[in-house]
C-alpha cells in the first residue's frame, strides 16, 4: 500500500483515518469498526464492501448528500 495514498484515503462514512492492515490486506477504520478490503492493490472504499470489525448491529451507511 502507497504510504501517500493513505494519507489522503479516508472513511467514506465517517471520513476518519484509516490503519492499513498488511496482514489481511485492509483498510481499518477504528470509529465505525469497519474494515475495507483491498483487492489487487486497490482499496475498495464502498461501505456495501466493508466488513464489521467487531461483533454486534451493523453501521447503515449515511447519505453524504443528506437525501432521503
Amino acid at each position: 500500500m502507497d504510504a501517500r495514498l493513505l494519507e489522503i484515503l479516508v472513511c467514506p462514512i465517517c471520513k476518519g483515518p484509516l490503519r492499513y492492515d498488511r496482514a489481511n490486506e485492509e483498510l481499518i477504520c477504528q470509529a465505525d469498526k469497519l474494515a475495507y478490503p483491498i483487492r489487487d492493490g486497490i482499496p475498495v472504499m464502498l461501505a456495501d464492501e466493508a466488513r464489521q470489525t467487531v461483533e454486534g448491529t451493523p453501521i447503515e451507511p449515511v447519505d453524504p448528500t443528506g437525501g432521503a
